[in-house]
């Protein structure tokens, strides 16, 4: 039977402490990105004027940014940002370039509406998708969890702990593709193995960064592995994989020593499997972050845009 192991409540009240504030809702304003009158994207006042200096490619007015109707095709408007974004990259405004891009639609699995390097996603705010994988040994009563360390270069988060597999949703992939194209390049993992992964819904981030506002949705997988399966990173992106116990993994993640993105991904595993229970007195709180409210415009400051 799931759920037999169950989390102490001193340990998922230091969780919930550490995320709720590493995922804390943001604190400032944003305006809102629209693209053929959809809005796609959140900028602070500061990003929307710097990106107001190209007047032939963006119109600022009302406290909302608009991308120039004149730009009316996917690829114009993917070739207009793609060179705005060369030139915040150029500024140090963004992440590490990655070349590879993010699709943009007005919402999932509508058309896209243009695609974005990854690098700038953070920076206009865009709506992310990502899949990320719990390694797992074991059964469900008795298990451990491989966790990664990131490269100390990486270009996000670099250094810290990581979920076994994860990683951004390229344009032209889906959420299965991008998990067996991770799978292998990050542990290692064969087709055969990587496939059997099993998709238990999503969680969803929106918060801000450093480089920008992070709006993402995470599908989350579970991998069970078998006893003498041993990760071996291909693209140089891990360093290190670990084996934890499950009270190990509940310490980790109340540092800061591990990825709020690995974190969220893994705090679900344990609401889903029963191991943080509903009666506990931080369940709520860590439920909620699964599920963070949505960023909305005015409807009145939508219609003047």
């Amino acid at each position: 039977m799931p759920g037999q192991w169950i989390a102490s409540s001193a340990a998922i009240a230091r969780i919930a402490d550490r995320l709720g504030r590493a995922l804390a809702a943001p604190a400032v304003a944003y305006e809102p990105f629209a693209v053929a009158d959809h809005v796609v994207g959140w900028v602070t006042p500061e990003r929307a004027q710097r990106l107001a200096h190209w007047p032939q490619f963006f119109r600022r007015r009302d406290r909302a940014l608009e991308l120039a109707p004149s730009l009316d095709t996917p690829q114009a408007r993917t070739e207009a940002i793609a060179a705005i974004a060369r030139t915040l990259a150029a500024e140090g405004a963004l992440s590490a370039w990655r070349d590879e891009r993010y699709a943009v639609a007005a919402s999932p699995g509508e058309e896209a509406l243009f695609e974005l390097e990854r690098a700038a996603a953070r920076y206009f705010g865009i709506h992310t998708f990502a899949a990320h994988a719990n390694g797992l040994t074991g059964d469900e009563d008795r298990w451990r969890m491989w966790l990664a360390r990131r490269s100390p270069v990486n270009a996000i988060d670099p250094g810290l702990l990581d979920n076994l597999v994860g990683g951004g949703i390229a344009a032209g992939a889906d959420a299965a593709a991008t998990l067996v194209k991770e799978a292998w390049e990050e542990a290692g993992l064969e087709k055969p193995l990587s496939r059997h992964a099993q998709c238990a819904g999503s969680v969803d981030i929106c918060r801000a960064t450093s480089d920008g506002l992070q709006r993402e949705t995470i599908y989350a997988y579970d991998l069970w592995l078998p006893a003498d399966f041993a990760p071996a990173n291909q693209d140089g992106e891990a360093v290190g994989h670990r084996l934890y116990a499950p009270e190990d993994v509940l310490a980790v993640l109340a540092t800061d020593d591990i990825t709020a993105d690995a974190s969220l991904v893994i705090v679900d595993f344990l609401i889903r499997h029963g191991h943080i229970p509903p009666g506990d007195p931080g369940f709520a709180a860590l439920d909620a972050l699964r599920r963070p409210p949505a960023l909305h415009p005015a409807s009145e400051q939508l219609k003047r845009l």
